[in-house]
């Protein structure tokens, strides 16, 4: 086992861990969390042996091996599949003694033929002869093309060569893996494959990810650095959210700011249950937010408070695109898009790398003229777009102070520089922080300042590609909680299922040159990608064996026909309570019932008859939940 006992970590002037203490045991997989700069990479480094810690003991089995994934590659003319068969070690070594062996000429017949004998026994021992299929079923799950295999690195993008590092840390025989930010530049196909290989990881696993959704499939413990302290939770990291929210919740000091953000949080989705379809991405959205809204606690002293203002109003449809072909030069990447954005349309673009979203959202932003067909914006339309190139252009020599108000300008409007230090607050840009050059600022505060003059331009659609990639999970979930109560329009790219799951309630797919809405959930997503990956083993099956599948069908079916007629029946009952509430609060909005005394008991009535329904709606929609969340446990469709 690990055994951190009461180290502290300094960064120059700064303290990172004082006096904390931890233990990992032996196969556990845990996920290392805390905001940004708290010092995760630090901790990383100390167990790696390049920090020292300032005191305090740090134990680690000396017969460990250690694999981690390093965050910069070279561009190197090495191929691909080699560069990752260097990261078992024991392997390149017995390759190596074959090779030595058998170039040896100052041996007698019999000396040499042993001792090439001995090589290639060590060389199988190694598992040398499987090493290259091993290498290779790790390149292909992280993405890569057998063509790519032998491509030089220096022929990937930076993103590509991230996925390089972490194939070649997921090579080595480990006992202990590191990993910092797998998921930082995998699709969602990528991100399911690494959490299937994660779970069967043998060794000890520390990962830091901003992804919950990640650490909730992978992780079975959670260490969270606050206030210089490393604090232990059994379980996932939904499982840490409640443990946490529940500590928080106790404190007194906390519960007038827990009520705030509670009633904050009912409200929207009070009002979203109004509007929500039967569409399974509503519904699953639904569920998501009742269990945002239990977990709001556990974000009460997150230095991130921001929304987006009311938009105007713009013309229906927003964004029309009528036999559209996109791509660059001669080369499409998308064919013949006829779709429509309406306002309020809430909408998560799907599709492997490469498959055209960024491309789709540069045009929609207006950025990449279509080669065909034709595009049109509403008039009135104001797009906040954020994309990695946004970080980019920063001006490095100016502050945060310095953004706003230079936007302010373009926009003419005008604000004192108090005001735009309140409005930099609610992105934790405050005291010195505010005035230091954007120059000086990590990836995180430079992806907080961008999405901060998005939320300045009051856009009336946004589109978000890759937003999370350098944010931290409290961020994350202020960004979340905020997309929520947007009442614009929203197309986003993100990998983070948490923030899809809480924010869209529509997909959209491209897939092999086509756009086209995807009828289903992120669920229904991830079982299309298992699906796909299978479909050669099914096709391959015998008459009997598809004869037993069917019969395995039909019996699936029959015990799911109550579970199915019950969600039925719930869901045309909470039809019926919202139908009822909406003419009870109609009847209650009349001032004219208000103005007379004598009504004051029919008023009261009124009241609490309202009460009841909304009571009897809560306990129908916590049973609709339920019962929706057991069809799909075994293995039914609750949008059937």
């Amino acid at each position: 086992m690990i055994k951190l006992n009461q180290i502290s970590v300094r960064h120059g002037a700064h303290t990172l861990l004082d006096s904390a203490s931890a233990t990992i045991f032996p196969g556990h997989k845990v996920g290392l969390v805390g905001a940004n700069g708290s010092g995760k990479s630090s901790l990383f480094a100390v167990l790696r042996g390049e920090l020292a810690t300032d005191t305090g003991d740090v134990d680690i089995p000396k017969a460990w091996a250690l694999a981690h994934m390093a965050q910069y590659i070279k561009a190197l003319d090495q191929s691909a599949i080699d560069f990752v068969l260097d990261g078992d070690e024991a392997f390149r070594a017995a390759e190596l003694a074959v090779t030595k062996a058998e170039s040896k000429t100052d041996q007698s017949d019999i000396d040499h033929a042993m001792a090439i004998a001995s090589a290639h026994e060590a060389l199988e021992a190694a598992g040398g002869y499987q090493a290259h299929a091993r290498a290779a079923r790790l390149l292909a799950g992280l993405g890569f093309s057998a063509e790519q295999f032998d491509a030089p690195i220096a022929s990937f993008s930076g993103g590509w060569r991230i996925r390089l590092s972490l194939a070649k840390a997921l090579m080595c025989p480990s006992d202990l893996l590191l990993l910092d930010e797998p998921t930082n530049h995998l699709d969602l196909e990528t991100v399911t494959w690494l959490e299937g290989w994660l779970k069967h990881y043998p060794g000890t696993l520390v990962v830091i990810s901003h992804d919950r959704d990640f650490l909730d499939a992978v992780a079975d413990t959670i260490i969270h650095i606050e206030h210089l302290k490393l604090h232990t939770y059994k379980g996932d990291y939904t499982n840490f959210e409640k443990q946490r929210a529940e500590r928080l919740s106790q404190q007194q000091a906390a519960y007038v700011k827990q009520q705030q953000t509670m009633a904050h949080m009912q409200q929207f989705i009070d009002r979203f249950r109004a509007k929500a379809s039967k569409a399974k991405a509503a519904q699953s959205r639904l569920k998501a937010l009742s269990r945002l809204e239990a977990i709001a606690p556990a974000h009460l002293d997150s230095p991130f408070d921001f929304e987006f203002a009311t938009p105007p109003k713009v013309a229906n449809p927003l964004v029309h695109l009528d036999d559209v072909a996109l791509g660059y030069g001669e080369h499409r990447v998308i064919d013949s898009i006829s779709i429509s954005l309406a306002p309020g349309d809430r909408i998560g673009l799907l599709g492997l790398n490469g498959a055209g979203k960024s491309t789709l959202i540069k045009a929609i932003a207006g950025e990449l003229p279509p080669l065909s067909g034709r595009l049109s914006h509403a008039r009135g339309l104001n797009v906040g777009y954020f994309a990695q190139h946004q970080i980019e252009q920063l001006n490095e020599l100016e502050n945060a102070i310095w953004h706003i108000a230079r936007l302010d300008e373009q926009m003419e409007t005008k604000a004192s520089e108090q005001m735009i230090r309140d409005f930099l607050g609610g992105f934790d840009f405050s005291g010195d922080l505010a005035t230091s050059a954007a120059g000086n600022y990590s990836g995180g505060e430079k992806a907080r300042l961008v999405l901060a003059l998005l939320v300045r331009q009051k856009p009336n659609l946004l589109l978000l590609d890759e937003p999370t990639n350098h944010l931290d999970l409290e961020m994350r979930h202020a960004l979340t909680v905020a997309l929520q109560t947007f009442e614009g329009a929203v197309i986003v790219v993100s990998h983070d299922r948490h923030l899809l799951n809480n924010s869209v309630d529509q997909f959209w797919l491209i897939h092999q040159g086509h756009l086209n809405v995807f009828d289903g959930d992120l669920n229904d997503y991830r079982a299309q990608i298992k699906e796909r990956d299978t479909s050669t083993e099914t096709s391959s099956g015998t008459a009997n064996s598809k004869k037993q599948r069917r019969q395995e069908k039909a019996n699936q079916r029959n015990q799911l026909k109550p579970l199915q007629n019950k969600l039925k029946s719930l869901s045309a009952r909470i039809e019926k309570l919202s139908q009822l509430r909406q003419t009870q609060d109609d009847a209650l909005a009349d001032p004219d019932l208000y103005h007379n005394p004598d009504r004051a008991d029919e008023v009261a009535l009124m009241i609490e008859k309202r009460g009841l329904t909304q009571t009897e709606l809560e306990s129908a929609e916590t049973e609709w939940m339920e019962t929706a969340e057991a069809l799909e446990a075994a293995g039914g469709d609750a949008a059937a």
